[in-house]
């Protein structure tokens, strides 16, 4: 609980419109506001400025200042701003001090951290408003003297926001679903968007799977006054994970570990305790993992009485770390929570998946997140995560060594022979040419990777990111229409840093973290209006660590050696210290058992071919070569299977009001809860 004077305004959905020709129609707007229920069930507004044709939509997750203080859209007081926001700000009341102190006739009606942002904007300006935040958001502001609509995403990218151009009509909203209620949105899929999409099993920043479409940067924000149908501008830069690196490298840590391991802590101490304010219910998710531990250990020294810890488990005892969750509540006196599920349960989730993600997105962890998500939703409001620790304190180390001496050694071939190699790589006589080198074949599709990585081998974050694609443009899995060339496409060439580790981190901090992990958490704990807080992502931290010493970071083939010396304080070594997991599935088991009637329906050759997306020799190739245990694919087979379910939703939805009952629907699970 919190002092009543310190409020926040929880987890939204925002969403906008702005029509160049024409009304606004208020039906329309609530329409597109209703589809984002879920992340907001507790209040609904809607703002329209007539004379401009510009109208603003709010849903509101209550969880502080229970009271409607806080409804959105709010005004400012002076008249001049109208904001819709979706986030938290956790020093919000440091700034609000901050704004009574230079300006004593200032004149509050409320607690809301919405109010303060607004007050802040008025007195600041919106860059520097930004820059003094510490939290979580995404926000649309109108300036109603200037005309211009301000779009602003937080530092690390935790809460989505969609903009852009459907014909006349600039949009914008928290998620995708709330588009398709507006008679102009097109839906048109982009080939690049969709080339983007089986590359990374996520469709990556700035880009999204619709054409006309993007996603707001984290760390940036937009600017739109008397805007051209079609027409954007550039988002502007307020903060840089990139810079904070390249600042941290510059200027390291002096101190020792054991400083090190002080000042972390006092840090995350300070931040848990800010994030776990709330006039709700405050629980952790707890994997047993390194990241989860630490939060979860931290977290419940700043409680007075048991906080809720939840996990998942899996009948597949390989891949069940709840155990180890549940030693680790044990251990620091939570109350504990857990799910088991099968494959068969996973069966009831399936239809959901485009529902809750509806973009195509194809991180198999996504199923344990939701069902995470659902179990802690039945006790708490607000969940703390151990999101963030992996990227900056090597957590990903071994994926690291194996690049590393891969690049090294291409980088020791001639030039001659590196274009030999090449040119083999890419012949047919690939498997001839690898099963005299390594005594077997490799795949076309990994003998293509190579000739990628060859090509690479003197842009060490290109070549980094090669090697994390699934699959290839060049591939055949997408029809002659849809393959898109990314040859002109610089998504990964600026990153100015030279160590490979330190690349390696920065990489998967601007691109992994906050596209996969982030989007993952987001939609799953929205679709049943959880907020989730993940103290690991505040940006003091996040600047904190960079500064770092790479050997505090990794050290004798160990990643997160900060985060192991910290969590050693809470727990016996014992209870954490074992093989990296993370939410594993055992995927490729699912796909040949219970889901293999799902999966035939989905990649039926007719189908296929109808539908025009996919190339269905490729896929059915990939498909009967995993039934037969050729190659263990499911990490191929996902994304395929994943994007024609979410296409076959897509087509339903598309144009049409979507409908607030199937937006809320939530799936019913048969797993065993403890």
């Amino acid at each position: 609980m919190c002092d009543s004077q310190e409020v926040a305004e929880g987890m939204c959905g925002i969403v906008g419109c702005w029509e160049m020709s024409g009304e606004v129609r208020r039906e329309v707007v609530e329409a597109m506001t209703s589809c984002l229920r879920h992340r907001g069930p507790d209040s609904f507004g809607i703002w329209i400025d007539e004379a401009a044709h510009l109208a603003l939509g709010h849903t509101r997750l209550a969880i502080l200042d229970l009271s409607p203080a806080g409804h959105q859209p709010m005004l400012s007081m002076c008249g001049r701003f109208v904001i819709v926001y979706n986030g938290e700000i956790y020093n919000h009341q440091e700034i609000r001090e901050r704004l009574e102190s230079e300006d004593r006739s200032i004149v509050w009606r409320g607690h809301s951290d919405t109010e303060v942002l607004l007050a802040a904007i008025r007195a600041w300006g919106v860059e520097a408003a930004l820059q003094s935040i510490a939290g979580m958001f995404a926000f649309a502001l109108w300036d109603r003297q200037a005309r211009c609509l301000t779009l602003a995403r937080d530092r690390m990218g935790e809460k989505p926001l969609y903009y852009g151009w459907q014909g006349t009509t600039f949009f914008f909203a928290s998620e995708l679903k709330a588009l398709y209620a507006h008679p102009a949105f097109q839906g048109r899929i982009s080939p690049l968007g969709l080339s983007l999409y089986f590359q990374h099993s996520y469709v990556p920043t700035p880009y999204s799977i619709y054409d006309g479409i993007y996603k707001l940067p984290p760390g940036t924000y937009l600017q739109l006054r008397s805007p051209q149908a079609g027409m954007c501008p550039q988002p502007k830069r307020y903060w840089s994970l990139i810079e904070v690196a390249l600042q941290g490298i510059e200027s390291p840590f002096q101190g020792s570990e054991e400083d090190a391991v002080e000042t972390l802590q006092s840090l995350l101490t300070t931040v848990v305790q800010q994030q776990m304010i709330a006039d709700v219910p405050v629980g952790v998710f707890l994997s047993g993992g390194i990241d989860s531990s630490l939060v979860a250990a931290v977290a419940q020294l700043q409680s007075s009485c048991p906080i809720r810890s939840f996990s998942v488990g899996f009948e597949e005892k390989s891949l069940d770390e709840a155990p180890y969750a549940r030693r680790i509540a044990h251990y620091i006196g939570t109350r504990h929570n857990e799910l088991y599920v099968s494959a068969n349960d996973v069966l009831e989730l399936i239809p959901y998946i485009p529902v809750v993600y509806d973009e195509p997105f194809a991180d198999s962890s996504q199923i344990p997140t939701l069902l995470v998500s659902r179990l802690a939703r039945s006790a708490v409001t607000v969940a703390l995560t151990g999101d963030g620790g992996d990227e900056p304190t090597g957590g990903y180390h071994a994926v690291y060594d194996g690049a590393i001496q891969f690049y090294r050694r291409l980088s020791r071939i001639p030039p001659l022979p590196r274009t030999l190699l090449q040119r083999a790589a890419r012949s047919r006589l690939c498997h001839t040419l690898m099963s005299l080198v390594r005594g077997q074949s490799l795949t076309k599709r990994q003998m293509e990777m190579l000739a990628l990585a060859l090509d690479s081998h003197n842009n060490l974050a290109r070549f980094y990111q090669i090697l994390r694609k699934r699959w290839r443009t060049s591939d055949t899995i997408l029809s002659e229409f849809y393959t898109h060339s990314l040859d002109n496409c610089s998504l990964y060439d600026n990153y100015p840093v030279s160590q490979p580790y330190l690349c390696f981190m920065a990489i998967d901090s601007t691109t992994y973290l906050p596209d996969d992990v982030l989007v993952k958490v987001d939609r799953a704990s929205m679709s049943v209006s959880l907020e989730t807080r993940a103290p690991l992502l505040d940006h003091r931290i996040v600047a904190w660590l960079w500064r770092l010493p790479i050997e505090m970071r990794i050290r004798n083939g160990q990643g997160k050696r900060i985060l192991r010396r910290l969590l050693a304080r809470y727990l016996p070594e014992g209870l954490y210290e074992r093989p990296k997991q993370g939410f594993a599935v055992p995927i490729d088991e699912w796909l040949t058992s219970a889901l293999r009637p799902w999966v035939e329906s989905l990649l039926e050759e007719s189908r296929l071919k109808q539908e025009g997306y996919l190339k269905p020799t490729t896929v059915r190739a990939v498909w009967q070569a995993h039934l037969r245990g050729d190659h263990r694919a499911g990490h191929l087979i996902w994304p395929i299977v994943v994007f024609q379910a979410w296409i076959e939703h897509a087509e339903r939805t598309k144009r049409a009001a979507c409908q607030p009952a199937s937006c809320e629907q939530q799936p019913t699970f048969k797993g065993d809860m403890k």
